[in-house]
C-alpha cells in the first residue's frame, strides 16, 4: 500500500512540476529571436559610439599638429592619420543611418515579411558592428605609435 502511495505522489509531483507555470517564458518566434539578435548587435557597437569620438578628436588633433610643422617629413603618418580619421567617420555615419533606417515595429502584423526584414537587418548591423570595431582597432593601433 505504501508503494502505491509512493508511486501517485511521485506522479503528482511530476505531473506538477512539467505543468506550465506563471514563470515559464514564452516560446519565442522566430521573429523574436532575430529581433533580439539585431538589437543585441547594435548593443555591442553602441556604447563604442563615445569612444570612436574621442579617437576621431585625438587623430585630428594630432593631424593638426603635424600639418603645422615640416609637411614632408611627416607625410606618412598624416596619409596614415588622415585615413584613419575618415575610417572613424565612415563607422560614426554607417551607425547613424543603420540606426535611423532601423524600424523597431515594422511589419509587426505580418510575420513572414517581418522575419526577412529582420534578416536583411541583422546583415545590416552586423556589418555596422564590424566597420565601428574595425575602426576603433585601427585607430587605436595608429594613436598608439
Amino acid at each position: 500500500m505504501r508503494f502505491i502511495t509512493f508511486i501517485f505522489l511521485s506522479c503528482v509531483l511530476l505531473a506538477c512540476k512539467n505543468g506550465t507555470s506563471e514563470n515559464a517564458e514564452p516560446t519565442k518566434s522566430l521573429s523574436d529571436s532575430l529581433l533580439q539578435q539585431v538589437l543585441d548587435g547594435h548593443d555591442v557597437a553602441m556604447p563604442k559610439m563615445m569612444k570612436l569620438q574621442r579617437l576621431q578628436k585625438e587623430a585630428q588633433s594630432e593631424l593638426d599638429s603635424l600639418k603645422n610643422k615640416s609637411a614632408t617629413t611627416n607625410a606618412e603618418r598624416i596619409a596614415l592619420l588622415d585615413s584613419t580619421i575618415k575610417s572613424l567617420s565612415y563607422a560614426d555615419v554607417t551607425m547613424h543611418e543603420w540606426m535611423e533606417g532601423f524600424k523597431y515595429d515594422s511589419l509587426k502584423d505580418n510575420e513572414p515579411a517581418r522575419i526577412d526584414y529582420l534578416k536583411i537587418q541583422l546583415q545590416s548591423v552586423n556589418k555596422m558592428k564590424d566597420v565601428v570595431l574595425s575602426s576603433i582597432e585601427q585607430a587605436d593601433s595608429v594613436l598608439s605609435k
